[in-house]
């Protein structure tokens, strides 16, 4: 009874948490009195592989203690993937409140110390240049994450707790992508650095007035229920004067905007690579353009004299969200992305979405009813959408079946998914301007949901993350190497000088 009511206490205790190092500290406390810790110190677990990850942590170890560099190189590179032995796995997250088995916890630190045994050990059979090249080819097969940011209007602020949650663990992807709602909190990303962005976790300088609405009658004419331009200067206002290029060239982040052409045609990826002079904020507001509440948006470039001047001025864009909320294949194939963090808040799909242990576990049979309703109204929906779709003279509601069509047939879940809770109070705030005390209420829920997934993020960005110290490091050895070579030169050279000039003056003598 008394465990009991420990128990109950330390819930209440970890929902009220107001930092992660409090929400840690309770959570580790829960893992203890609930005999989780037992659980982390069994290896053994049907969700992944360990007597692969034994294996391997043994090796890692027995390579260092005998020195054996040159066959530790080629361990490293044969199984260095983040999903080695399926650690990864999302239900091995499910069981503890902090952390997963300690052999997987184990193994991650025991790769770390490996890679940097190698990068600071001076290796008698591979250069510098070599050993660069080692860890360049190493860092590009393990990929690195992205975070996505789903739409969902005003509950979008969101974001801004799973950004600052994610930001003060130093887990903050560098390659990040938005639509409709969420391509505001990109944008604002992009183009602050990590100092700004501790003030706008703080809603310094945040401008609230997004929403402004207009008569019925311009509505039903197709012209938007809600105000464009002061969307538009609210987005301005927090994003600022910036393109792609210049975005990037500023804060090192590689944002992404997903807008979809008003025309049935695939959604396209803004960022600094496929659109370097596009404005942030005009592909943000083309991403907020819900179908309906606003009319189409035409995009804006600005040239080397600062002038700005229409995107394919004879399209036009809108939200992003109902062809791509997520736009995965892409990102992979751009910026060598293999691990995606999901933050979902949209609205119309959060109450679909189903927890890790609800939507993996496949070997229950109790789970099958719901697996195949669930199935069969997708495809029943997708199959009624394209059938008014193609069928409907009337362009408005053909394109809203084209946007309900590639609302229904999208993927929403990530490696790594963050979901919002809601109640009725969220859903009322969805079409309210933000105040400061809405940022701050939807800020701390949103760094609430993303508390519990950090430990499992953290799997997956230690590695990449210690690799990438480690280029940093011998950068800076080819750098100093470089300076060396380049003194030693201009020495010699002026020695041949002098040289020369003695022989001149004996010459005279």
């Amino acid at each position: 009874m008394l465990l009991t009511n420990k128990v109950s206490l330390l819930r209440q205790a970890l929902d009220e948490a107001n930092s992660y190092a409090e929400w840690k500290e309770i959570a580790l406390e829960l893992d203890a009195v609930s005999g989780l810790d037992l659980w982390k110190l069994d290896n053994a677990s049907e969700h992944y592989n360990h007597e692969l990850i034994r294996d391997r942590l043994m090796q890692l170890r027995q390579l260092i203690r005998q020195k054996d560099n040159r066959q530790l190189m080629r361990a490293l590179r044969e199984g260095l993937y983040h999903d080695i032995g399926n650690i990864g796995n999302p239900l091995l997250y499910t069981y503890a409140h902090v952390g997963t088995k300690r052999l997987i916890e184990d193994y991650i630190e025991q790769v770390c110390v490996a890679l940097n045994y190698l990068c600071d050990t001076e290796l008698e059979f591979l250069s510098l240049e070599q050993k660069h090249r080692f860890f360049e080819d190493t860092f590009h097969s393990y990929g690195q994450p992205a975070l996505m940011l789903s739409g969902g209007a005003t509950l979008g602020l969101f974001h801004v707790g799973v950004c600052k949650a994610l930001h003060e663990q130093n887990l903050l992807p560098k390659v990040i992508s938005g639509s409709s709602a969420g391509s505001l909190v990109t944008g604002m990303l992009g183009t602050h650095t990590d100092e700004e962005l501790v003030k706008m976790y703080d809603g310094d300088g945040f401008y609230h007035h997004a929403w402004t609405w207009k008569r019925l009658r311009d509505g039903i004419l197709g012209q938007g229920f809600a105000d464009q331009r002061q969307l538009e200067s609210f987005v301005r206002n927090n994003i600022g004067e910036y393109t792609f290029e210049e975005a990037f060239a500023k804060t090192g982040r590689h944002i992404n905007v997903t807008v979809s052409p008003l025309q049935a045609h695939k959604a396209r990826l803004m960022n600094e690579l496929t659109s370097p002079y596009l404005l942030v904020w005009s592909a943000a507001l083309a991403s907020c353009a819900v179908p309906v509440l606003f009319p189409a948006v035409t995009l804006t470039t600005k040239n080397h004299h600062g002038e700005y001047h229409p995107y394919m001025p004879s399209e036009r864009w809108v939200d992003g969200s109902v062809r791509s909320d997520l736009p995965r294949q892409r990102l992979a194939r751009l910026f060598n992305v293999n691990y995606f963090i999901a933050s979902q808040v949209n609205p119309h799909i959060v109450p679909f979405m189903q927890s890790d242990k609800e939507r993996l576990q496949k070997g229950k049979l109790s789970s099958w009813p719901k697996r195949i309703v669930r199935s069969q109204l997708q495809m029943v929906g997708m199959g009624v959408f394209d059938f008014m779709r193609e069928r409907t003279s009337i362009e408005t509601l053909r394109q809203l079946m084209d946007h309900g069509y590639g609302i229904i047939g999208q993927r929403y879940y990530g490696d790594v998914t963050i979901v919002a809770k809601y109640t009725w109070r969220h859903y009322a705030c969805m079409l309210q301007n933000p105040t400061d005390e809405m940022l701050m209420w939807f800020r701390i829920q949103g760094e609430r949901i993303t508390w519990p997934k950090i430990a499992m993020i953290q799997t997956h960005a230690r590695i990449g993350q210690t690799l990438d110290q480690c280029l940093h490091r011998l950068n800076q050895q080819r750098q100093q190497l470089d300076e060396q070579r380049r003194a030693n030169v201009i020495h010699l050279q002026t020695r041949k000088r002098h040289t020369a000039q003695i022989g001149q003056i004996a010459n005279l003598d």
